[in-house]
């Protein structure tokens, strides 16, 4: 074989994420409230982009040079990389016949004008008036607060001004490395009442506080899970060997058969090892709703929040005044790369607008059994299903439900939760919503008497009597997800509950 150069043609196919695709992507992903920060920069950059105000204050698009409408036949997709444009549309879902219609923006006000939903969400007064959010906003307390409130509850006030120091101590993960003797030698108390109301505010929410040591720590949640037998504490006692992964000696120490202790360590990987990080100090931020969903006959009205979007013009004449002043061709060169990504924008917020719309429709029409009757009828949903109804990729599906917020006359919610894993019915039917599951759990555990609360073992034969098919570790995991406690914890707390107006009216 001869050694030489020589020439060769070969033909491939990439994918090129130009500049203009990647934010195009990045836009499908933001909220409302981040689109309107990104249009405020992009207004500070661009002299040839204006927002529109309302109805009455906007310019005739025939004046500013508005960019034209494109025909809605042009694909809509941004998998086709978001190039097409079109007129304002707000989709309506007939369920009766499964047909998708559009309305014109004239005659439901389109999707940058007032909504003319009286009550969406819990709003009320004039039309187009949403609720406050910011009413909603509070600061989240942090984990000494959280301690503190509890341990008033609980202790006298000599005891309160030990819980006091002691908490003070806690680090911000939940553990206590301080000394007891130099508290006690502070506060001139025993020794031992300073470790009886250490022992008290180890007992408080969240299980596992003030715990001085990995070991501690585990241990105290396990006694608040009623899971703290002879067994579990011989592998809480031994967590190295745990760490080694020597589950021979563990067996034998512990006294018990690969099952139980398959079952033992999962119980114990369920435990926060760091209590109190769930506590912080931020601000909880306000949400507002992306999408308005209205009950109208035969079906619901999906529509985007325009309140939140406000809606951009290009001004060709002033592109064409700063044209004719334009000597050099750099200047020149800057106008158009100016009325480029102006006209790029706007095609691609209208398409932006238009996917979102296009999602949520097809969320409201598989979880129509939700805005009707409420969370026992969500449907287990995946992104696949939603994107092969609707003929776009799953994740441009993803990249729309993420940080998007749904208002209904049910309230407010992520587009997220519409999208959940489903349980065998017991009955061997159709599967039903984990988010159905634990509205049932949740019902289950609200209406049980104080002298008669439900382990998680009876809560399992209950649901399975509703034709649920469920493990007792899932009802756990539900549960703790929702932030329930476990059968001791709410029956402390009820009996703490019925304590206080017997305080209260004189009782004792």
């Amino acid at each position: 074989m001869a050694l030489g150069p020589r020439l060769d043609l070969r033909q491939s196919q990439s994918l090129v994420m130009t500049p203009q695709l990647q934010q195009a992507i990045r836009l499908l992903a933001l909220s409302n409230l981040e689109i309107e920060s990104f249009i405020a920069e992009e207004l500070e950059k661009n002299p040839l982009l204006e927002s529109a105000g309302g109805d009455d204050d906007r310019t005739d698009p025939a004046d500013t040079g508005e960019a034209p409408a494109v025909d809605r036949d042009e694909p809509e997709t941004v998998d086709e990389l978001l190039a097409s444009g079109g007129g304002e549309a707000a989709l309506d879902i007939d369920l009766d016949n499964e047909n998708l219609h559009q309305d014109s923006a004239s005659d439901r006000g389109g999707l940058d004008g007032g909504l003319g939903l009286e009550g969406i969400g819990g709003g009320s007064g004039e039309a187009g008036e949403g609720p406050d959010f910011d009413s909603f906003a509070s600061e989240a307390p942090s984990l000494h607060e959280h301690l503190l409130a509890q341990a008033g509850e609980r202790l006298s006030a000599g005891d309160l001004l030990i819980a006091q120091a002691i908490i003070e101590q806690i680090e911000e993960t939940g553990y206590f490395f301080a000394s007891l003797l130099d508290i006690a030698h502070r506060l001139g108390a025993p020794l031992g009442d300073v470790e009886r109301v250490l022992a008290v505010v180890q007992a408080l929410d969240p299980p596992g506080v003030a715990a001085r040591s990995l070991s501690e720590c585990l241990a105290l949640q396990a006694r608040d899970a009623d899971r703290y037998d002879p067994a579990m504490a011989r592998l809480i006692d031994n967590l190295d060997y745990l760490a080694k992964g020597n589950l021979a000696a563990l067996r034998r120490i512990c006294g018990v058969d690969d099952e139980d202790l398959a079952d033992m360590i999962r119980e114990l990987r369920a435990y926060d090892p760091k209590p109190g990080c769930r506590f912080g100090h931020d601000r909880v931020d306000a949400v507002v709703p992306d999408v308005f969903v209205a009950r109208r006959a035969g079906g619901w009205a999906v529509e985007l929040n325009g309140a939140t979007l406000p809606r951009l013009l290009v001004n060709r004449s002033y592109y064409v005044e700063l044209s004719g002043e334009a000597q050099d061709r750099q200047s020149k060169a800057w106008l158009s790369e100016c009325l480029a990504s102006a006209n790029w924008l706007t095609k691609a917020l209208d398409q932006r607008a238009r996917t979102i719309v296009k999602v949520s429709s097809e969320i409201v029409k598989q979880q129509d059994g939700f805005f009707r009757n409420g969370v026992s009828h969500l449907r287990p949903l995946t992104l696949k299903t939603v994107a092969e109804a609707i003929g776009m990729h799953e994740s441009t599906v993803s990249r729309v439900t993420s940080n998007k917020y749904l208002s209904c006359d049910r309230g407010l919610f992520e587009l997220k939760y519409f999208f959940t894993s489903g349980i065998q019915s017991a009955d061997g039917g159709d599967a039903v919503s984990a988010e159905a599951v634990k509205s049932q759990l949740k019902a289950l555990i609200t209406a049980e008497r104080a002298d008669a609360i439900l382990s998680d073992d009876q809560l399992v034969d209950l649901l399975r009597a509703k034709g649920f098919d469920i493990a007792r570790r899932t009802v756990a995991k539900y549960r703790e997800a929702m932030g329930i406690g476990s059968s001791v914890q709410r029956r402390r707390q009820k009996a703490l509950g019925a304590e206080r107006p017997r305080e209260a009216s004189g009782w004792r």
